[in-house]
């Protein structure tokens, strides 16, 4: 969703805030804008499109000032256009606001404001927080009381950022709800505030985190934290430990591609220090799992969006077998519509790369006020969903900056692992034995991956065949069932082919009528309990014309076969085939969007963090 970054120092502003707006391109936009104080002026620059249109028109037209804020747009209201991108001037040219969120009363604030004479020059909701901040602070308030009063009128979830000619040297940021993140960053004499932590890494790694219903009011000299109602709160202060460079591409064409190469790095980093490969016992500390916990539990909530939900898929066959515990999975914007059946031995564990999905926030809000027990799995270290959960496990995939998520899903299908080891220790399900045999099958994981990842080059000869497809059909059973569904999203996703994803059971209820001569079918079909099942599936596609593509395990002569294709991959126990099977998916995709033209990182329509519902 919307990138944000503030800078108040002794530096200018503009430089500090075009890098760091660079550096969250990730998110996706449609426009980009940001604003300084200037003298008792505040001067904005705005263009619709990618960063660069906007960098390019600040080399034409300099903007000056050593107190600004910056902004990249996801249009929520009003169409992608100059007039509708962030900062919005209030009327009066007292205020200037940048936002995350969407305000849900603003046609009726809007009617209220227009009644006073306020003139609107956009079509965006935001215009009205910026005229309510100048109405109270021409009432003679403050920045930060005017802000407070604001916000009091304010439904919906919200980051706002603001500052005034009136309060020169102070920005004030606030969060409602869960409209995603807010960072901000303790330097030396300068103080920094941003949407996700890579846009002002390279100034400083000591951040705090807004929580909902903070505000806090930022100078060159620090930030003074305090709730919407006035009382002064204390935030821990993080020391951020990711590097810098694992947010640039290196040597790859796209982020994409180098994460999907960091599999190896980012899955030995999830597996370190938390297995004790000679005893097989599991250390996950944060989610401060005991014997009479995992013994109350009646039933785990996995809830997530996406990929991540995908992830929760894999997992919940990964818990249920070693733990002999029932798990449901939820898409966490449903999660919340149907009164779930959660309580107090309930775990509701909730899967996210960012943190800050909206939805699978405001389920967790609805779980906790059942009663149940709060988990996350995560990658953003301070998240509003880490800060929300009783325990965690955080997936040690360092910064991931394509949309389309690759690293951030294996990783947690490695933590998921990890809890069903645990919890079937705990609970008595796993003898020491049993858990040293699933230890060792983790150890081997990286290797098996790094191998996978040195065919890339096979993989991108099948790519150049199936570039002008218009239709894709992807199927699976048992854990594998969910990876045909992500192969599938991720080649929507970024290639813009259609794409199906389905159990191969129910290929003849309906999905069967899709295949025609030469439309690819790829299955799933490793040397598992399902393989003569998914034998079954070759066969009948092929005898409907169908382009086979063959997901298998090494050595397998018999697919060879029956398939037009085969994507190899090594041998491993079924309960991990799914971190294996989903890499050649995701390396196709890859390269078949790379090959017709498409943004690979940046995928039209998309965000990175969908933060708002």
């Amino acid at each position: 969703m919307c990138g944000i970054v503030g800078y108040v120092g002794p530096r200018q502003a503009a430089p500090v805030i075009l890098e760091g707006l660079k550096r969250l391109e990730y998110r996706g936009y449609d426009s980009a804008g940001l604003a300084a104080m200037n003298g008792g002026g505040i001067d904005i620059r705005r263009d619709v499109g990618k960063l660069r249109n906007l960098a390019s028109l600040c080399e034409r037209e300099p903007i000056a000032g050593c107190t600004g804020i910056g902004h990249t747009r996801w249009a929520t209201h009003g169409a992608p256009s100059e007039r509708n991108a962030h900062p919005h001037l209030s009327d009066g040219g007292l205020v200037v606001v940048v936002q995350n969120g969407i305000v849900e009363n603003f046609v009726a604030l809007k009617a209220e404001l227009s009644a006073e004479g306020a003139k609107f020059k956009s079509d965006t909701d935001t215009e009205v927080i910026a005229n309510l901040i100048e109405r109270f602070m021409s009432g003679g308030l403050p920045l930060e009381q005017a802000m407070r009063k604001t916000l009091s009128r304010l439904k919906g979830s919200n980051v706002v950022v603001a500052m005034s000619p009136r309060d020169p040297g102070k920005i004030a940021v606030a969060r409602i709800g869960n409209a995603g993140g807010v960072a901000v960053g303790l330097g030396e004499g300068e103080t920094f505030i941003a949407s996700d932590v890579p846009a002002i890494l390279e100034h400083t790694r000591r951040m705090a985190f807004l929580e909902s219903g903070w505000m806090a009011i930022v100078t060159s000299e620090g930030a003074a934290f305090g709730t919407l109602d006035g009382a002064v709160v204390q935030p821990e202060i993080h020391s951020i430990a990711w590097d810098l460079v694992a947010a640039e591409k290196g040597e790859y064409r796209h982020f994409m591609q180098k994460e999907i190469h960091e599999q190896v790095r980012s899955l030995t980093d999830t597996i370190g220090g938390r297995v004790d490969f000679q005893t097989g016992q599991v250390s996950l500390a944060d989610l401060h799992l005991d014997e009479a916990l995992a013994k109350r539990i009646k039933k785990i909530v996995i809830v997530a969006c996406g990929t991540a939900a995908h992830a929760g898929m894999v997992g919940k066959m990964m818990i249920e077998s070693l733990a002999r515990l029932p798990v449901e999975v939820d898409i966490a914007s449903e999660f919340r519509y149907r009164d779930p059946l959660v309580d107090e031995n309930t775990v509701v564990l909730a899967i996210s790369q960012s943190g800050e999905t909206a939805d699978t926030l405001a389920a967790m809000e609805e779980a906790r006020k059942k009663g149940a027990i709060l988990w996350s799995i995560v990658n953003v270290i301070g998240s509003q969903l880490m800060r929300s959960s009783m325990g965690w496990i955080t997936m040690q995939s360092g910064p991931e900056i394509g949309v389309a998520s690759t690293k951030a899903f294996t990783a947690p299908l490695i933590d998921l692992y990890l809890l069903a080891m645990r919890l079937g220790e705990l609970r008595g399900i796993l003898d020491p034995g049993r858990l040293r045999e699933l230890a060792q099958d983790l150890a081997r994981i990286p290797d098996l991956v790094g191998r996978i990842l040195e065919r890339e080059g096979l993989i991108e000869v099948l790519a150049r065949k199936m570039r002008d497809t218009s239709h894709c059909l992807y199927l699976g059973r048992g854990i594998n069932m969910p990876i045909a569904y992500e192969g599938a999203l991720k080649l929507k996703e970024i290639s813009y082919i259609h794409a199906e994803g389905y159990p191969a059971g129910e290929m003849k209820h309906g999905p069967i009528a899709l295949v025609e001569k030469d439309m690819p079918v790829l299955v799933i079909a490793t040397k598992d309990q399902w393989y003569d099942k998914m034998l079954s599936q070759v066969e009948q596609a092929k005898a409907r014309g169908g382009y086979v593509i063959a997901v298998a395990t090494d050595g397998d002569g018999l697919i060879a076969e029956k398939a037009d294709h085969v994507l190899y991959v090594p041998e491993c126990p079924w309960l991990l085939s799914p971190v294996l099977t989903v890499l050649p998916l995701q390396l196709l995709a890859y390269h078949i969007a790379v090959l017709r033209g498409c943004d690979v990182d940046q995928p039209r329509n998309l965000a990175k963090s969908v933060t708002v519902e």
